[in-house]
């Protein structure tokens, strides 16, 4: 038994001996497995996808931040600033990282921020808790630097700020309807700020930083340069521009009117060196106001130009030969067709530049239908009526202008004093510029230009001077337009006023009164045009109404300028016109 014992026990160790190289040997290809697996993944990763570690740290890591530019500045031609951008902050929140600090809670500093942002507390929770996954929500916009540093100071987890720039408009209501204003992220949404959007607007630039846990920038990666935005430098005259506006604006209060517009340009240059409407709003606290009252109506609002087009009816009439500078035509009212044409006063007979000085009805047409029916739509259009200004604003409109082939007698009569057409201001005033730079036609521009200015001759100069000169009777005694009349200075004006069109295309009992004219007379320089729209303190013809008006504005302009006084000097003789009886009283 104990020989049977001796070789068992052998066996046993055999076994065992057997059992431990197996599990040595499973071992052992366990761990070469996974030395294979682990050689074969650090060759996957240095060899065949090498980026892919980098790419997913960098995306823990890396962030991009926009490098802002500020808009343009745009500024007067003789660079005073009309809206300039400051700097400002924004307000905005992580709500993830808000949500992994604990989200916010009824402390004081919470109830501080939202006091700041004048936002309940449970609201600004419900904001940032929407999208609690989030990484980006605004709260507040164009913050002053006084309370962001306050918010900066609350330390809020999550609560964060951003460099923007809001808008300024330092001369504010004076230049509104011009310059008009941006939104809040910098976009022009009126006047030449949205018309000039792309200038204005640089590129904003990249910079891309590595961040910690903790959102601390701990390295700078690379860079993209922000391309700054362009400047506009415009033709208004600042100084010029609020004294038209402060006239106008005291214009349309005096005569309870609607509303007024002006433009006054430069009739070397065709520079527009103001442009106002009244009323007018703030553009620096849009809060409250209609958007009504932000359209530039000298762009916009068209109206029938009335007896403004007489000074072309009597140029077209000399051009064809139809009469002479001392002619003498017969103004006693007569009829067409059933309708009766006539003056605001009645005169036998008037001069050619009594017919200007008095704005008769009677003479214009009888002028008219001595010539073709073309002949008149060819003039106004040659001076730019019917045709847009192309001044670059957003908005503008060309006015309404006859197609027509066929005319009858009365449409004729009616057309040589201003009706069945549609004009702007804007459009009235470069027919102005045009007479005042004798018969040359330049195109209007809200940007400065540097002189000299070409143009294209469109009438022949020496019957735009005559006419010019005749234009002279308007502002003195028995004119129209005498109340224009401006101490020391010779002006060429002409009055108007014509009825308002309804809705329905029908007259109504309402009244726009206007001037237009040139000065100093004896060697223009400038060319204003001034609309009062329904004024309703019991005057509203031209002569009576805007003409004041013009004279204000003229007068401040030509001694603004230091234009020297050209006015003739006593004794001199002003003979205008043959029939010196009932005068009109700024009925024209």
């Amino acid at each position: 038994m104990k020989a049977a014992a001796k070789t068992q026990k052998p066996k046993r160790q055999e076994e065992q001996a057997n059992f431990i190289s197996w599990r040595f040997a499973l071992l052992c290809g366990c761990i070469l497995l996974a030395l294979a697996f682990l050689l074969g993944r650090v060759a996957w990763l240095q060899v065949i996808s090498p980026d892919m570690l980098v790419k997913e740290g960098d995306m823990r890591s890396l962030r991009v931040q926009q490098v802002s530019t500020s808009r343009g500045m745009i500024t007067d031609r003789s660079g005073r600033p009309l809206a300039v951008s400051v700097p400002v902050k924004a307000i905005w929140a992580d709500p993830k990282e808000v949500h992994d600090a604990g989200g916010i809670s009824v402390g004081d500093r919470w109830k501080a921020l939202a006091n700041a942002l004048n936002i309940p507390l449970d609201q600004l929770s419900a904001r940032i808790n929407a999208n609690p996954k989030g990484r980006f929500i605004y709260l507040a916009r164009q913050v002053n630097p006084d309370m962001a540093d306050y918010i900066k100071k609350l330390k809020l987890p999550g609560i964060h700020l951003r460099e923007e720039s809001r808008r300024y408009y330092p001369s504010g209501e004076v230049t509104a309807h011009l310059i008009g204003f941006t939104n809040v992220d910098s976009q022009g949404i009126e006047g030449v700020e949205k018309s000039f959007d792309k200038w204005l607007t640089g590129q904003p630039g990249e910079r891309i930083v590595r961040k910690d846990r903790y959102g601390r920038v701990i390295e700078d990666i690379s860079s993209t340069d922000s391309q700054a935005a362009h400047n506009l430098t415009l033709s208004i005259d600042e100084r010029l521009q609020a004294l038209v506006y402060r006239e106008l604006n005291n214009a349309v209060a005096f005569n309870k009117a609607e509303s007024g517009s002006a433009v006054l340009v430069d009739v070397n240059t065709g520079e527009v060196l103001a442009m106002a409407n009244s009323p007018s709003y703030n553009p620096n606290n849009l809060s409250g106001t209609p958007k009504e009252a932000m359209r530039n109506r000298t762009i916009t609002d068209v109206f029938e130009p009335g007896s403004t087009v007489k000074p072309m009816v009597v140029m077209t009439a000399l051009q064809r030969g139809v009469v002479r500078e001392n002619s003498v035509l017969n103004t006693v009212p007569y009829r067409i067709n059933g309708h009766e044409i006539k003056d605001v006063a009645r005169y036998s007979e008037l001069t050619l530049t009594g017919v200007l000085q008095k704005s008769s009805n009677v003479g214009v047409s009888k002028l008219a239908l001595a010539m073709p029916s073309s002949a008149l739509v060819d003039t106004y259009s040659r001076f730019g009526l019917g045709k847009a200004t192309n001044l670059g604003l957003v908005g503008e409109r060309s006015g309404l202008y006859p197609q027509k082939q066929r005319w009858s007698d009365i449409e004729r009569a009616t057309f040589s004093f201003g009706y069945g057409l549609m004009v702007t201001p804007l459009q009235l005033a470069r027919v102005y510029a045009t007479i005042g730079s004798y018969g040359i036609y330049r195109p209007l521009s809200i940007t400065k230009v540097d002189p000299p200015v070409p143009g294209e001759r469109v009438f022949p100069e020496s019957i735009v001077r005559t006419v010019v000169h005749m234009m002279e009777s308007v502002a003195l005694p028995g004119g129209g337009g005498v109340k224009a009349a401006i101490k020391g200075y010779r002006i060429a004006i002409k009055t108007g006023t014509a009825k308002k069109v309804g809705p329905d295309g029908r007259y109504i009992n309402k009244y726009i009164a206007y001037t237009a004219g040139v000065a100093p007379a004896s060697q223009p320089r400038f060319a204003l045009v001034v609309v009062i729209n329904d004024p309703q303190a019991g005057k509203y013809y031209g002569g009576a109404v805007s003409a004041p008006v013009f004279g204000a504005i003229m007068g401040g302009v030509l001694r603004t300028m230091n234009i020297e006084p050209d006015a003739l000097t006593t004794g001199d003789k002003n003979e205008f016109v043959i029939n010196q009886g009932e005068g009109t009283g700024g009925r024209s």
